[in-house]
């Protein structure tokens, strides 16, 4: 009788599980958030995404992210998705085919803002009350994209991703997941800005990887000069932290009062 134990347990886990991340869809209460936590967070975030010892880890969230960039760009322009590979150096591929020039044009662009985007979500949801809904939804699509993996790497990033958010569910209480929200979010926040960092380098100081550069395939694609998609990017990366400052401007105010 006692070996059927941990099944049960497990199916219980599971239940729990399920349970909170459909609940996670409805809006929570808005948490409280003070000037020193928000620095305290904007620290920790900048931990994350800058020394080499943590984005080692941290920054395959950021191409996971911008991988599904591309894919779901891909799915909204109507392409059949080949798939997804990602490797642990922080590089990777969505293959997707379509014979209309502007729908490639769309999903390739819609890679390393998606960092960027996703991260001011995240911190508006934070802010708002609706932190579980996006951690909820960041699950069912992390789950989703195992459908469209194509190598092991790939299958151990998100399955390492999956993990983390299912703990989070299971052991984080819905109040203090909108905190977690506005710490990944600008944690991704900041991942974007290091990544164009990182795409203007190869640009400027090693071209012999420009094959792997969106901007050179945009380049390619369209006879518009790589710089301009660059300054695109850029654009749209800034408009995401200009979204993510709005919440976080009053908050901060208070440090002058």
């Amino acid at each position: 009788m006692g070996s059927g134990l941990p099944g049960v347990a497990a199916a219980d886990l599971a239940g729990t599980w399920w349970e909170r991340l459909v609940a996670g869809f409805s809006h929570a209460q808005v948490p409280a958030v003070t000037a020193t936590e928000l620095l305290i967070v904007a620290a920790a975030a900048v931990i994350l995404s800058l020394p080499s010892a943590t984005w080692r880890y941290f920054g395959l969230l950021a191409t996971v992210t911008h991988e599904l960039g591309h894919a779901v760009a891909a799915l909204m322009t109507g392409q059949r998705l080949g798939g997804i590979r990602l490797n642990l150096d922080h590089s990777g591929t969505t293959t997707s085919y379509s014979r209309r020039p502007a729908a490639v044009v769309w999903s390739t662009f819609w890679g390393y803002p998606v960092p960027a985007v996703v991260g001011a979500a995240m911190v508006w949801c934070g802010f708002t009350g609706w932190g579980p809904a996006a951690m909820s939804a960041g699950t069912v699509l992390l789950l989703v994209s195992f459908i469209f993996l194509r190598n092991a790497a790939g299958v151990l990033i998100t399955a390492g991703a999956v993990l983390a958010a299912v703990l989070l569910v299971l052991f984080v209480p819905a109040v203090l997941i909108g905190h977690v929200m506005i710490g990944l979010g600008l944690a991704l926040l900041v991942a974007a800005v290091r990544d164009l960092g990182k795409l203007i380098t190869v640009h400027t100081r090693h071209r012999n990887r420009l094959a792997t550069s969106d901007a050179y395939l945009l380049a390619r694609a369209t006879r518009v000069p790589a710089f301009l998609w660059i300054g695109l990017f850029t654009a749209a990366v800034a408009a995401a932290w200009w979204v993510a400052w709005q919440p976080i401007a009053p908050v901060l105010a208070g440090l002058l009062r």
